[in-house]
């Protein structure tokens, strides 16, 4: 029987820390900008975004270990038939076996925690994927950032399903003030991240490159692939990845790799052993409430767990809708009648 969602506190991982961009003056942002192509100088706003911290882009002395050598024993399966429902390319090497290794050894609780988590924001996520047409494995993108934690945060402040930075997130139109920090919605903060994803991709011809991109930033990828001479032909850009791997900050280096062993193993779970009921995703309806509305007085109102109110709305980081104007909030399905009946009207 699969435990319903509500009755517990959400679960945050122990996440690794990821490099930051510590904030820089715009002629340091100049220099960084020279020799880089004009569409990336494009595409990303020119020096505004980027001066802001598109997620990393310069180096960090933050390295990550390089990963153990695979378990021995393991089998990694045929993932040819990944290659015809997705885009993006299902590459087996050996840094992606060095992961598949780890997840199945010294971090597979951590992994089937993980597993877990997937059925809260899975299905929303695979949805938009699909409706945007993009790879339904960038899922695990946001399985590697954060484990699927909206509570996530990382040590530079990355923050969320999707590790945003503040000024990415902005960018990217999110709120994040003193109420609300839009991070940390899972709905919002996945639309704004494949945004950015689509963007990534549409100027590097690779999700390779754009997760790579995502992850520490385009100008550190334009700079890299620029001193490889560039993309050569049409059809090379995924390979490019992994010619500038080495050029590469180390985190960003295994980013790819275990994006592609996340997947391996979660989309062929049961070969791997792994047998786990993942959490219910939350149903929800929307009401808008009055400014400063607590959400413990919504859940007395529901005669519902405070902490169940918390979870359906992370990015209400006070506890309560911003003063001033109406706000909505997100309450079990079936409830607004209730709430509405509770709370003056808007």
């Amino acid at each position: 029987m699969t435990p319903d969602p509500s009755s517990r506190e959400p679960r945050s991982p122990r996440l690794p820390g990821r490099p930051g961009v510590p904030g820089g003056s715009p002629n340091g942002t100049e220099r960084a900008l020279r020799g880089i192509p004009r569409p990336v100088r494009r595409v990303f706003g020119g020096t505004a975004i980027l001066a802001a911290g598109l997620v990393a882009v310069a180096a960090t002395a933050e390295r990550t270990p390089e990963p153990p050598a695979p378990t021995p024993g393991i089998s990694v399966p045929d993932v040819s038939h990944l290659l015809g429902e997705t885009r993006l390319p299902i590459e087996v090497n050996a840094r992606v076996e060095r992961w598949i290794g780890r997840f199945l050894g010294p971090d597979r609780e951590t992994f089937e925690h993980y597993l877990v988590r997937e059925g809260l924001y899975g299905g929303m996520v695979r949805q938009k994927l699909r409706a945007r047409d993009m790879p339904e494995q960038l899922l695990y993108l946001a399985m590697i950032e954060s484990g699927f934690s909206s509570s996530a945060t990382s040590p530079v402040a990355a923050a969320g399903l999707w590790q945003f930075l503040g000024a990415t997130a902005r960018a990217y139109g999110l709120s994040v003030d003193g109420w609300v920090d839009e991070r940390r919605d899972p709905v919002r903060a996945t639309d704004a991240a494949l945004d950015y994803l689509e963007e990534l991709h549409a100027e590097f011809g690779s999700w390779y490159l754009a997760a790579a991109a995502y992850n520490a930033g385009p100008v550190r990828v334009a700079s890299a692939l620029s001193r490889a001479g560039g993309i050569a032909e049409e059809g090379d850009a995924e390979a490019m990845y992994w010619k500038i791997i080495g050029d590469l900050p180390q985190e960003t280096r295994e980013f790819v790799p275990k994006i592609l062993a996340a997947a391996i193993l979660a989309e062929q779970a049961e070969h791997f052993g792994f047998d786990v009921e993942p959490d219910l995703p939350y149903l929800f309806d929307q009401v808008l409430v009055p400014g400063g509305t607590s959400l413990r007085r919504v859940a007395e109102a529901l005669d519902a767990s405070p902490s169940l109110l918390r979870e359906l709305n992370p990015h209400l980081i006070r506890g309560a809708t911003p003063p001033g104007r109406s706000f909505p909030i997100r309450i079990p399905l079936g409830e607004s009648h209730r709430v509405l009946a509770a709370l003056p009207r808007t």
